[in-house]
């Protein structure tokens, strides 16, 4: 009832109009009511045609602030690698017990693999896709430097993105208690990514529809327009 009535305030108080970054930002944290820190979302609605493998977009962002947490991950590797996932404080290491994998999994954020494991991740490929997780080299979660992408995915600073079937791209770009100029310089990394992620045969506006929302929260139209994208 409590987060009904919340949601009608933040309807009532948005009016009919695309707002600048710094505007929603503030419009999210008046209202934050919940105990918890809430993540500050952005969803962006691409001018792409996900029917066309081409066009459909998968990539990593690096957000200089970080999201505000510590990422679990998980690695499936072997050999000399273990000893770099233990050195890099991977939260779990693949062993032979792949049962207890299936029940750790649900505690995960990311899940990197080197190359000579990927027959057994793809084992769990019924699991790991439906949450996500599955490695893929277009994210560095399929790589033989294990420790250099463990370090650089664990401090949240590196995320992965990929649009869903309506060409949208949903990602966190950090907690309701980042400062303002925090939220935008996260936002900005990751529309540069983007950027550099377009596909070549894309005309005209890239970026149709950009909001801004909290974990609880309604969302919040942005006007992009201003951002020169």
């Amino acid at each position: 009832m409590k987060n009904s009535k919340r949601m009608k305030n933040i309807r009532e108080n948005i009016k009919k109009k695309k707002y600048n970054i710094n505007e929603a930002i503030e419009i999210l944290k008046k209202f934050t009511k919940v105990k918890f820190k809430e993540s500050i979302d952005v969803a962006i609605n691409l001018n792409i045609d996900t029917k066309k493998n081409e066009q459909n977009i998968i990539s990593t962002a690096f957000l200089p602030n970080g999201l505000g947490k510590k990422v679990k991950i998980l690695v499936f590797t072997q050999g000399k690698n273990i000893e770099m996932a233990k050195k890099a404080k991977a939260d779990i290491i693949w062993s032979e017990e792949i049962k207890n994998i299936k029940k750790k999994i649900k505690e995960i954020d990311v899940v990197i693999s080197s190359p000579d494991t990927m027959k057994i991740v793809g084992k769990l490929g019924h699991i790991l896709g439906p949450r996500g997780l599955m490695p893929n080299s277009k994210l560095g979660t399929i790589t033989n430097n294990i420790y250099k992408s463990i370090k650089k995915i664990k401090n949240g600073k590196q995320i992965s993105y990929k649009n869903d079937k309506n060409g949208i791209i949903h990602s966190s770009i950090g907690k309701i208690y980042f400062t303002n100029k925090q939220i935008e310089e996260n936002f900005i990394s990751l529309i540069e990514s983007l950027k550099k992620s377009k596909p070549t045969k894309i005309k005209g506006e890239f970026f149709k529809k950009i909001y801004f929302s909290t974990t609880m929260g309604g969302s919040i139209p942005i006007n992009h327009s201003e951002l020169n994208i």
